[in-house]
């Protein structure tokens, strides 16, 4: 049977790391998770309770319209009067079947094949891929330590975009974008005549100062959020996109057509995590505590070329003074420490080969442990 060429994207590798850590497992190891960018907590307790209430009820759950559910926008709309003190239209804001869902409709809305999108290297990998299945190019943008691994104007003056997308904080660095170099990154884009996508999934997961959101500075933007990862909600796929008013209707006829709506389930639970600030409080005091001790644990094992990150919960790391070849050094981390991570390559193909990303999403009793295991690991490694 022939098959698209859509089909041929990269694999992502922080799911095959996975799947050797559970295999691991499976055989009675003991494995440390620092791969995978999911929270340790379960999605909050008072949000469970709430939808096991109204599961009770026999309610059937069925098909919500197709921009979500119109308590769970105008709440949303809320929060960004609370985060960023903004008013904000909830007739803009989309509910999608998770950030992914929101992805696949904004380049859909946005880009004709063939259309180039920049997006910073290293970066989140189904970005690329996801631009790629649509029949879209995507350009790296190459960043550098001294920009904290964000993209800057000069990047992409001369690339001919026709979009470009940022993520702030950003994944896998965990650094932000301040104000002055969001603006920049604004204005330079809408002076090529190209569209502005931001990421703001880490929102709420910040440590020393807020992150701006990029309706701080202009409505002509999509955004994309998700109750992934401050709000605990991994599985529940769930997520939500803001669009100028006039994308709206554009935007439904494709959720119409490509999803129909997100979970209805999903929808009910995310409004009801909205309200459980202190435990999500909480949440954000372990990760505070878990970066505290990665900036401190990482450079006694050796990883020690980091740029600290300012939000969501991933160090970054360049390794080139210890491999070659990122894959086979997580593999043989994972192998001699019982601690899996993931390689570079998932997030810049040209040079994620010698770098690593370590999550610190799971628990504080988690992170001591996976640190001690990596420090005893490398001395070991080096007096060989």
């Amino acid at each position: 049977m022939k098959s698209s060429r859509r089909g041929t994207v990269d694999p992502f590798i922080v799911m095959d790391v996975m799947e050797a850590a559970r295999q691991a497992e499976q055989a009675g190891r003991s494995i440390i998770h620092m791969e995978v960018g999911q929270p340790g907590t379960p999605a909050p307790q008072a949000a469970r309770a709430a939808l096991a209430a109204q599961l009770g009820q026999d309610d059937a759950m069925g098909y919500t319209v197709a921009l979500g559910l119109p308590g769970l926008r105008q709440r949303i709309a809320g929060l960004y009067k609370d985060w960023y003190g903004l008013t904000l239209n909830p007739d803009r804001v989309v509910i999608t079947p998770g950030s992914s869902g929101a992805f696949i409709l904004a380049f859909s809305s946005l880009f004709d094949t063939g259309a180039r999108v920049g997006i910073g290297a290293p970066g989140y990998p189904s970005y690329r891929q996801i631009i790629k299945s649509l029949g879209l190019v995507p350009v790296d943008l190459p960043t550098s330590p001294a920009a904290r691994l964000q993209p800057v104007a000069e990047d992409f003056a001369e690339l001919d975009l026709q979009g470009l997308l940022v993520a702030s904080p950003a994944n896998p660095s965990g650094t932000m974008l301040d104000r002055a170099a969001l603006c920049g990154l604004i204005e330079a884009t809408q002076a090529q005549g190209a569209a502005f996508i931001s990421d703001e999934i880490y929102h709420g997961i910040e440590y020393e100062k807020k992150a701006v959101s990029a309706l701080e500075i202009t409505d002509e933007c999509y955004v994309i959020n998700s109750f992934s990862k401050y709000f605990s909600m991994t599985g529940w796929r769930v997520g939500w996109m803001v669009v100028p008013e006039s994308h709206v209707r554009r935007i439904e006829r494709l959720a119409q057509n490509l999803f129909l709506c997100a979970p209805h389930a999903s929808q009910l639970m995310a409004l009801a995590a909205m309200e459980c600030e202190d435990e999500l409080k909480a949440n954000l005091a372990v990760y505070t505590e878990n970066r505290r001790l990665m900036l401190e644990g990482l450079p006694q094992a050796g990883f020690d070329r980091i740029a600290p990150p300012d939000g969501a919960f991933y160090v970054y790391a360049d390794v080139s003074e210890l491999t070659e070849d990122s894959l086979a050094f997580s593999r043989e981390i994972l192998d001699g420490a019982g601690v899996a991570v993931t390689p570079g390559l998932d997030f810049d193909p040209e040079r994620g080969h010698k770098t690593l990303r370590f999550s610190y999403a799971r628990s504080t009793a988690d992170i001591r442990e996976g640190l001690a295991r990596l420090i005893q690991f490398m001395a070991n490694r080096n007096t060989e």
